[in-house]
């Protein structure tokens, strides 16, 4: 049974998607603050499978949770849904370029909460490792142990960081829509929402350092890994 963890101090808004996701067939834990969640995932025998961070909270917000999360080996892949105000347009840009894997509006229906915590479940699960390796120039993608290298030196990823990077080194040389990638690497209709591509590329550049530029982007198409 997939665990699915919320830190949100809201009171109601947690107890709501608690019994959501207790009702969809989830096993869903709450936290009002981050040192509780932390304070968890460092006791627990069952970690999680998707974490959902409030951006507003006491003492670290959800951005501080996220950063520190991804500086963290150990959990930098876990799938991560940022809840953001409906205001909060700069609160997603610094979610998304931190490494969030997707990101919720408030207010949000239950149905579509349950509906991306699916598509992330079902990507991560999907991601079982293959019996080979992936390269591209420089890049060297590991499936048996999920890990990155570029010229020999490792690169930490992001569960979404890597399932993109992924599905750019099996398609070499291919120009990729973003619509496409959406699909693929998201598993949902995101209805024209490009930000979340975009920041991941940004972030998947970066993280690649001068084997990033093997990232083209086509302009009002999409992208393609090439030399």
């Amino acid at each position: 049974m997939p665990h699915i963890w919320i830190v949100e101090d809201d009171t109601d808004i947690r107890e709501i998607i608690l019994y959501a996701l207790n009702s969809a067939g989830y096993e869903a834990t709450g936290f009002e603050r981050g040192e509780d969640f932390f304070t968890m995932l460092v006791k627990t025998d069952t970690p999680p499978h998707v974490v959902i961070l409030d951006i507003m909270l006491p003492g670290d917000d959800g951005l501080a949770i996220l950063k520190r999360l991804r500086h963290n080996p150990q959990h930098v892949s876990l799938p991560v849904m940022m809840l953001t105000a409906k205001s909060g347009e700069l609160d997603k840009v610094k979610g998304l370029d931190l490494g969030a894997d997707d990101y919720l509006t408030k207010p949000f229906s239950v149905m579509e909460l349950i509906s991306r915590i699916k598509a992330l479940l079902r990507r991560s699960q999907n991601a079982a490792p293959t019996s080979h390796a992936l390269r591209f120039q420089s890049i060297t993608m590991n499936n048996n142990s999920r890990t990155v290298d570029v010229n020999g030196a490792a690169v930490l990823l992001s569960f979404k960081e890597y399932e993109l990077l992924k599905y750019l080194l099996t398609h070499p040389h291919i120009v990729l829509t973003r619509d496409k990638i959406l699909e693929t690497v998201w598993g949902y209709d995101f209805e024209g929402e490009s930000r979340t591509l975009d920041m991941h590329i940004k972030r998947l550049r970066q993280k690649l350092g001068e084997a990033g530029a093997y990232i083209k982007t086509i302009r009002n198409v999409g992208y393609k890994l090439g030399s």
